[in-house]
């Protein structure tokens, strides 16, 4: 079902230029859209692609507009990324399917959980006693909600995503491992979405936290009782152990590791591949990545940086000497 440019504008804003009756039946990116197809423009460095793009109407900012109106229509928007977002959310609304069930038949929902009408389980989903699920919440197939845990309203949990297995608590040692039992739960603010096969255990005593807004990718490691703060999003792959406390709108690159019982402040941007092991008091972005190389050279400078140490003292006390 096509869309025409002056619906869009009627519904999301910006300043069209151009007719509002052209039709779109899709999106596309620049370099690959058809004369049926709108697309955007955000970084100014790709405006060459402007120029070339086949596009029925471009996505652009101010700053942009002549030009994009020397190829044709175009929509001016403040900020053509967050618009772009805004559309594909309306496009999948205005092409959503109907007809499917609230709750799946192939779902187990416990008697004594709480499902909000306009909340959808999904095709072989597991939702436990005491679990409680917000309204306009979907989870999809296979998400597993265990005992006592809450997930707010509007929330987004993709296919495997499991909430609520045990923290990782044993005492004693090799040989003679006690199961600590985890008597806390899992609290997921509004508007979180939650990728594909990431884990958020449950806490040992007090509830592993989900603070609203938070958007977390696939195949994540939350450990029991970590706090992750408003707004906060993390790229897939990544580690974060027990008892740590993720601050409000910070951005953790893929495959960051983080370690328990440590805590970073607001705003604080980590870099892929990155290993937090103390706390992080200052925004600003962190960054703790060995650089790539090829394999003969990497060894070389690995065997250096062993040595610094050495080297360290071996200048100190030369710097002692009259």
């Amino acid at each position: 079902m096509a869309l025409q440019l002056g619906e869009i504008v009627a519904s999301l804003g910006g300043e069209l230029h151009g007719d509002a009756t052209i039709a779109v039946q899709g999106l596309a990116p620049l370099e690959s859209a058809q004369p049926d197809q709108l697309s955007f423009l955000s970084n100014p460095r790709y405006r060459q692609q402007l120029a070339d793009s086949r596009a029925a109407c471009v996505i652009v900012a101010p700053a942009l507009r002549d030009e994009a109106l020397a190829r044709g229509a175009c929509i001016v928007a403040d900020d053509p990324y967050i618009y772009f977002a805004r559309l594909t959310q309306l496009w999948k609304r205005t092409h959503a399917r109907g007809g499917e069930p609230d709750i799946h038949p192939s779902a187990v929902v416990h008697p004594e959980a709480q499902v909000a009408p306009g909340a959808r389980i999904g095709a072989l989903c597991v939702v436990e006693r005491g679990a409680r699920i917000g309204a306009g919440t979907v989870l999809k197939a296979r998400v597993v909600v265990s005992q006592d845990c809450v997930v707010g309203e509007r929330c987004i949990l993709h296919p495997g995503v499991v909430i609520g297995a045990d923290g990782f608590g044993f005492a004693g040692g090799p040989g003679q491992w006690e199961k600590i039992e985890q008597l806390g739960a899992v609290r997921i603010g509004d508007d979180v979405e939650i990728g594909a096969n990431t884990c958020i255990d449950r806490g040992a005593l007090a509830d592993t936290v989900i603070e609203d807004g938070v958007k977390l990718d696939n195949l994540i490691q939350v450990a029991h009782n970590v706090r992750i703060g408003r707004g906060t999003a993390i790229a897939a792959c990544t580690g974060i152990a027990g008892s740590a406390t993720i601050g409000a709108n910070c951005t953790i690159g893929g495959a960051a590791r983080i370690q328990g019982h440590i805590s970073i402040a607001d705003g604080t941007f980590v870099s892929t591949g990155t290993f937090i092991s103390r706390s992080i008091h200052k925004p600003g972005m962190y960054t703790g990545v060995f650089p790539m190389d090829d394999n003969a050279s990497w060894e070389k400078n690995a065997a250096a940086l062993k040595q610094l140490y050495t080297l360290r003292e071996r200048i100190k006390a030369l710097e002692k000497k009259p």
